[in-house]
């Protein structure tokens, strides 16, 4: 932070002062709540983790999982579904066109069908990652 000095010789006094504080309290607030947020696991982290727990080396582990991926990807475009056993399925969805509104304007828009493609996780993880409510 700079002296008071230096800023009563700036154009803004103690405005600058003022807005410089501040905003260094927001930037170090942010960084703290950046810093308490759990880490998220990288891919290669995740690609470590998989060939130490199945014994392999990390390049197997890495062309498996590009594999599996590519895989997904292949059953997706050509049956519209892929499981992926005990996480969950890649499902590709036609929507229909549909009326919109331009949120701006409120004119009515068409919009065109298309293609979009969902993840449904499977109910057993859902359950393990949230618990359900006990009735």
């Amino acid at each position: 932070m700079t002296t008071t000095a230096a800023l009563s010789n700036s154009s803004g006094g103690k405005q600058d002062a003022f807005h410089e504080l501040r905003t260094e309290r927001t930037f170090g607030k942010n960084r703290l709540q950046r810093s308490n947020m759990a880490a998220k696991m990288t891919q290669s982290q995740m690609v470590k983790e998989l060939a130490a727990a199945v014994g392999v080396p990390t390049k197997v582990a890495k062309s498996f999982t590009v594999a599996y991926a590519e895989m997904a990807v292949r059953e997706t475009k050509k049956n519209g579904m892929a499981v992926l056993p005990g996480i969950g399925r890649l499902v590709r969805v036609d929507r229909k066109a549909r009326m919109g509104r331009n949120p701006a304007t409120g004119e009515a828009i068409k919009i065109p069908a298309k293609k979009v493609v969902k993840f449904r996780v499977a109910k057993a993880v859902k359950d393990s990652i949230v618990p359900p409510k006990k009735k």
